[in-house]
Formats: structure tokens, sequence, C-alpha cells
């Protein structure tokens, strides 16, 4: 896609998603008033938004400020997958933990068992992580 304004890339994003100005500014927690001044390139999204409007749209921040881009075909898939492997790690963290907890209360835990399970819990809450994409 040929360089343009932020204002000009929001706008063709938005309607190629069928999104109103008012549906995105409900999704954003901003007025549509706020996403029609951005649109119109007369003021810039708060720089804590723009990372949760990137992601919406399915791109980087970096290409959602430079105005280029088109939303990546695979980046939906692989983004659900990473989503998908995040939440299996943090529930697989939680579960060893709430193991270790249950039968140490239960007497049935030595200590070196309740490490080593207290040990995958955090190198799955640390693999959980990771940054998910590229540079």
């Amino acid at each position: 896609m040929k360089k343009q304004t932020f204002g000009a890339a929001l706008a063709a994003l938005r309607k190629e998603r069928g999104m109103t100005q008012l549906e995105l500014a409900e999704k954003m927690g901003v007025t549509d008033k706020a996403v029609s001044k951005w649109e119109r390139d007369l003021s810039l999204p708060d720089v804590n938004t723009i990372p949760k409007l990137a992601e919406l749209f399915g791109l980087t921040v970096d290409e959602l400020m430079q105005g280029e881009g088109k939303p990546r075909s695979s980046g939906g898939r692989g983004r659900k997958a990473s989503q998908i492997a995040c939440l299996a790690c943090k529930g697989i963290a939680a579960a060893a933990g709430i193991e270790v907890v249950v039968l140490s209360l239960l007497g049935l835990l030595d200590t070196v068992s309740a490490i080593r399970m207290l040990g995958i819990g955090l190198a799955c809450l640390a693999i959980s992580q990771l940054p998910t994409e590229g540079p």
C-alpha cells in the first residue's frame, strides 16, 4: 500500500472492516469525535491507545503509525495460536501451583517433588511472557 497519512490509513482500515466511527470509538474507549479527529489528521491517539488500535487492525504499531501495510493475512491465525499457547502456559503454571498447595495440605507431597512442580510452573509462566512477534 502506498504511504499515506495516519488518518487516511485509519479511515481505510476502519472501512475495510465495515465499522463506523462510533463502533471503533466504543472498542477503543473514546468518543466518535476523537476518531473523527484522528481520521482527519487533526489529532493523534494517546500513546497508550496506539498498541490497542494496532492490535484491533492486526498490524504492528510501526505499520499503523507509518500509514503502510495491509493487515497480515496469516497474522490472525498466528496471533490466535500464540494467544492459545500463552493461555495454556499460564494454565499449567496455575495448575502446578494449586497442585503443590493441595498436595502439601494433604501431606502427600515431598519437598523435592514440590520444587519440581513449582519449577515447571515458573518455566511455563516465563514462557508465556516471551515476545510473540519478530522485530
